[in-house]
């Protein structure tokens, strides 16, 4: 157990609140252990009829998982991070296909490991305070925790620009392009969570009532060039199309898009191309799982998670450097799966 997230259960409803504010709630594996034995509980419990899952105090939601921690033990033998992603994955994976609604409530920090509690609920409620990002090729890993399937099914090129990039989308954004179901005023929260807990059979109704018209959402008047200039498949014909366009937009992202791992932008092209492919959620797990594994111990996450949040001097340096020293061997090598006995599985009930 930690005391770094609430579980109990309040009424008829579950709560799991994220408690470990300095961090901005990044998850860790006993957090994630403890959110998977209380819905694992719950899903055979009667008396309980709403999940509702929130951030307990300070800024939030949850700006991801405990990389550091994962960075660490990926430069030894790497058992702490598979350790961690497994159970990570389980709780995305039983968040999904839970049988009782879900609420998130994403006051805040949307990032990451925060994306891949938040995303399965039913509901998912955004503020004018909500930041969504998937900002893992910054570090050299990848949009895991399910964002496979998350981006490759929005509309358009957009999931292919947010994986690439690593850009910021508000609330309105979110609604606009289906992250979010509902776009609430964060002076609103406390009232509609007090009347989820008096009545939470009447979950859609109080979110539809407590929900107002979301303000314009800049992505949206991005979408055409998003969807024009990230087309390609291939990274370098993406980075091309950028060049050529004259357009500040194209220059300020591209100027960004080179700064970010090259091998971990084009493992997140190929993974959202065969993701949009997938029907099960638990094969999507599998297949993040086991590239999390060969991931979490090569240079480019390490070198990463080094460059910004340990020695912070924010200039990484890439192996290999450019995408054309990316070879689909490598590429390969990364997306081989598991063998039997350490592939990723779901948590048996």
């Amino acid at each position: 157990m930690t005391d770094d997230v609430l579980t109990l259960v309040d009424g008829k409803v579950g709560r799991l609140r994220l408690k470990r504010p300095k961090a901005l709630h990044a998850l860790t594996e006993p957090m994630c252990a403890a959110m998977l034995d209380a819905v694992a509980a719950w899903r055979a419990d009667p008396a309980v009829e709403l999940i509702l899952l929130d951030h307990a105090e300070g800024r939030g939601f949850c700006a991801g998982g405990d990389v550091r921690a994962v960075a660490e033990s990926g430069q030894g033998d790497g058992a702490a991070a598979r350790a961690f992603f497994h159970r990570e994955y389980q709780l995305n994976h039983l968040l999904f296909t839970s049988a009782k609604p879900i609420v998130s409530v994403m006051d805040g920090v949307v990032m990451g490991g925060g994306v891949g509690i938040a995303l399965p609920a039913r509901y998912r409620v955004a503020t004018e305070r909500t930041m969504f990002a998937m900002p893992e090729a910054t570090i050299g890993l990848y949009p895991d925790v399910g964002g496979g399937w998350y981006l490759s099914r929005l509309p358009g090129r957009i999931g292919q620009y947010l994986a690439l990039t690593a850009a910021r989308l508000s609330g309105a954004d979110a609604v606009a392009i289906g992250l979010a179901t509902h776009y609430i005023p964060s002076d609103r929260l406390d009232a509609v969570k007090a009347a989820l807990l008096a009545d939470p059979q009447a979950a859609a109704s109080i979110l539809d009532d407590a929900a107002i018209v979301p303000p314009d959402a800049p992505i949206l008047a991005q979408q055409a060039q998003i969807d024009r200039l990230f087309a390609a498949e291939a990274l370098e014909d993406i980075l091309a199309a950028l060049d050529a366009d004259d357009s500040d937009w194209a220059r300020d992202v591209v100027a960004g898009l080179r700064t970010k791992s090259p091998l971990s932008c084009k493992i997140a092209l190929r993974l959202l191309r065969e993701s949009a492919l997938r029907t099960d959620f638990g094969d999507e797990m599998r297949a993040e799982y086991g590239l999390s594994v060969h991931v979490c111990q090569r240079h480019d996450f390490l070198e990463g998670v080094r460059a910004l949040l340990i020695d912070k001097d924010n200039a990484p340096r890439w192996d290999p450097a450019t995408p054309e020293a990316v070879t689909e061997t490598v590429l390969d090598t990364i997306f081989t799966p598991l063998p039997d006995g350490e592939a990723w599985e779901p948590l048996r009930l």
